[in-house]
């Protein structure tokens, strides 16, 4: 559980983010946005255990959240900001006082993340608080104060090597205000702590930071919200994202999330554990880097549910498919994956919609994602060796299943071991002279 914590980098390629002694990072995140916010101490290390034991190594959380975080106090009854001479609440001016301040508190978990091997994706604010559009606000940046707040947290967390920086915060660039607010953040962020962390943008559900700032030299890697909304094809702007110049990492930051009410209504039911699976496969095997998972009662940290957030987060965090997201984690890490890349040339039919199967490769093995099990065929001769060993990868349980072995050529017809909504599988190809390791299996 205890993983080393080592400053990030992306991959020489420009696909991946590695460690800085440049071994692999999979990308694996769960969404927290009210976690500084709302959790205390004791919370917060339940929380974050059970987060690292389930192998998620990224957890998103804003510093100044959406639930009204610069203007509620958090679980110590602290603000993160005092007002200036205006009474308006000042971004240059951080709360330090007393003996814990809102910042402390911030630092802890920060440092007890770090301790279990977790880095954090780093909000400095939610994006109601520079473009209000819907939300409570208020709005208290401009791009002056953003470049002096934004030097501060790079400076108070420079020494801190699992930080990785997020702007925006689920709000639109609409005027050029915003784009000076975000670019000065950027620039400030950069100041303080050297350039050492990377820097991404989370943008407005149904879009990609590349709509944005896909061109800004300060962008590590490309975030997309795929959204709330039902049959979201996420693969579609993966593979967008993927094929842009200059080359960017790229991963889907918020996709549905378990127990949310599907496009926000709870009459229309839940999006569950099949439903977040067929986004993380989909999404990575599209060309993702990593994958984030979110539940609507974790992000929020609810206590109190209702017919919208239907579970407390101690209970959300046991849920199923926050739990089975480790599997993916697990495949890929089974297999070399720093010369992986999309490839639907394997497939004679990838079927459209909610049918859609999905191929990614490395050079001697294949991973193939039919999301409903219905049966297709492959073009052999895509990965290295005479002959391939197959197995079924079951992304509910973890275990792998031995098919057989094929000759690395013509077409091969393969049929899952059952279909139907929630009868996801993945076909794994291997080229039988490099050795055997089961797919799944911990390196």
């Amino acid at each position: 559980m205890n993983e080393q914590i080592q400053l990030l980098k992306i991959s020489d390629n420009g696909r991946f983010i590695v460690k800085e002694d440049g071994t692999p990072f999979f990308w694996l995140g769960d969404t927290a946005w009210e976690l500084f916010h709302k959790l205390n101490r004791e919370e917060a290390e339940e929380y974050l255990s059970n987060r690292a034991k389930r192998r998620f190594n990224v957890i998103q959380a804003a510093a100044l959240s959406e639930f009204e975080g610069i203007t509620t106090e958090n679980a110590y009854g602290r603000l993160p900001l005092l007002k200036n001479n205006l009474g308006e609440y000042d971004p240059t001016m951080p709360d330090l006082s007393g003996d814990y301040s809102y910042w402390d508190h911030v630092d802890f978990i920060v440092d007890k993340a770090a301790e279990l091997g977790l880095y954090i994706g780093f909000l400095p604010t939610w994006g109601d608080k520079y473009n209000l559009a819907w939300g409570k606000g208020p709005v208290i940046f401009n791009k002056n104060n953003a470049r002096i707040y934004g030097q501060w947290l790079g400076e108070r967390y420079k020494d801190r090597a699992n930080i990785i920086w997020i702007l925006g915060g689920d709000r639109p660039l609409e005027k050029e205000e915003h784009y000076d607010i975000i670019r000065a953040m950027a620039e400030g962020l950069a100041q303080g702590d050297g350039g050492r962390h990377l820097i991404t943008f989370h943008p407005p559900g149904g879009t990609s930071s590349s709509s944005f700032v896909h061109n800004e030299k300060w962008l590590s890697f490309n975030m997309i919200q795929s959204g709330h909304s039902f049959n979201v094809l996420n693969y579609i702007k993966v593979e967008e994202d993927y094929k842009l110049m200059p080359v960017k990492p790229v991963l889907d930051g918020e996709p549905c999330y378990e127990d949310h009410p599907i496009n926000f209504k709870p009459e229309n039911g839940y999006f569950n554990n099949f439903h977040v699976r067929r986004a993380a496969y989909w999404g990575v095997f599209a060309g993702g880097f990593g994958h984030t998972y979110g539940h609507h009662s974790i992000w929020s940290m609810t206590t109190k549910p209702t017919d919208y957030f239907i579970l407390t987060w101690k209970e959300a965090i046991d849920r199923p498919g926050g739990n089975q997201m480790q599997y993916l984690r697990n495949l890929i890490e089974s297999r070399p994956f720093l010369d992986r890349v999309p490839d639907q040339s394997i497939l004679v039919n990838e079927l459209p919609g909610l049918d859609h199967i999905r191929a990614t490769r490395g050079k001697d093995y294949a991973f193939i994602y039919t999301p409903t099990g219905r049966e297709f065929k492959v073009h052999m001769g895509k990965i290295s060796g005479d002959r391939v060993i197959a197995h079924w990868y079951d992304p509910r349980s973890g275990e792998a299943s031995y098919i057989g072995e094929y000759d690395n050529k013509g077409i091969v017809l393969f049929v899952p071991p059952s279909n139907g909504d929630g009868n996801d599988w993945v076909l794994v190809l291997d080229d039988s002279s490099k050795g055997f390791q089961k797919p799944g299996a911990r390196r």
